[in-house]
């Protein structure tokens, strides 16, 4: 399947199982499935919800922080890619 990167790791919550990762470009609304990539991570999660600053959101946009769960640890620097039909 074809992907196109949309942004990039910037912190892993162990505890709770949530990365931040900043867009950098494109968008990303609930329902799309991303592929997390770097040396020891390679995850295909569908983004079942999103938050921005503790606020529930449906879709972000290019340059938006965002937490999102993750089935895995996931690594800083990890390249995020949106997986398209």
């Amino acid at each position: 399947m074809p992907e196109t990167e949309i942004g990039i790791i910037e912190h892993y919550f162990g505890k709770i199982g949530v990365a931040a990762l900043r867009i950098t470009g494109g968008q990303l609304c609930v329902g799309d499935t991303v592929h997390i990539q770097g040396h020891t991570t390679d995850l295909a999660i569908p983004i079942d919800s999103m938050q921005v600053e503790h606020e529930s959101m449906d879709k972000v946009k290019k340059g938006d922080a965002v937490g999102i769960k993750v089935s895995q640890p996931v690594r800083v620097h990890d390249r995020v890619f949106k997986v398209t039909e």
